[in-house]
């Protein structure tokens, strides 16, 4: 049957997912570049959707361990059942999540990297004053300053925008320091996804096993009992 440090564990592993997904969607640094991003660039959709996704997947995670401590208690076959669906609810969402963060294993970083290109170079031409602030609070929330451009010197760029006191060294590249950032949460993210997969599989099994366990001990329970009429 299902233990109470088992029970604990689902619930700790709904509530690692919850954290992470309010972190990625109110973090200074993602809501900075969704907030800059045109339509027309992926990462506003992506940025709303796993949100939702992972406040849903660890809101199931949470009600499965609930709901099978509950029929371990109760020895409820109904409840069993419900746990079990619960669980495989969870896998059913989480393999083509992870299915699609390793066929689409840049597509994030990219469309970050793609809304800081096209603010630099918006700032590079002059054409918009606005998009300078925007530039100065992305440089500011990634501690980083410009980048290398093919259009011409830059430093004038830097010099409105890099936070005071921050120098431009040579070979610094504020592109590569957001691909970076992104690319070690996403490594934590698919290592968060994998866990879970492995707790879901792992919790079927057990609710499964349980499920025949109480129908086992019932028939037990009934055997050699007669009613007369």
């Amino acid at each position: 049957c299902k233990s109470l440090p088992e029970t604990f564990l689902f619930q700790l592993l709904g509530l690692s997912i919850a954290m992470l997904s309010t972190v990625t969607h109110y973090g200074l640094r993602f809501t900075l570049i969704s907030n800059i991003s045109l339509d027309s660039n992926s990462y506003r959709v992506i940025h709303h959707r796993a949100f939702y996704f992972g406040i849903c997947l660890s809101m199931t995670l949470i009600l499965a361990a609930l709901l099978s401590s509950a029929a371990t208690v109760r020895e409820s076959q109904c409840l069993t059942a419900m746990g079990f669906f619960c669980f495989a609810l969870a896998f059913c969402g989480l393999i083509p999540a992870a299915c699609w963060r390793y066929t689409h294993s840049t597509e994030v970083e990219d469309s970050m990297m793609d809304v800081y290109d096209f603010v630099y170079e918006e700032v590079r031409r002059n054409t918009s004053s606005f998009r300078r602030h925007e530039l100065t609070a992305i440089h500011e929330a990634f501690l980083c300053c410009g980048k290398h451009s093919p259009f011409g010197d830059t430093t004038s760029v830097e010099h409105k925008t890099c936070p005071p006191g921050q120098v431009h060294d040579e070979g610094q590249d504020c592109l590569q320091d957001i691909q970076d950032f992104l690319k070690k949460h996403m490594d934590f993210v698919f290592s968060l996804l994998g866990i879970a997969i492995g707790f879901t599989v792992y919790g079927m099994i057990l609710t499964s096993f349980l499920w025949f366990s109480i129908q086992f001990s019932s028939n037990l329970y009934r055997k050699g009992k007669y009613v007369l009429r």
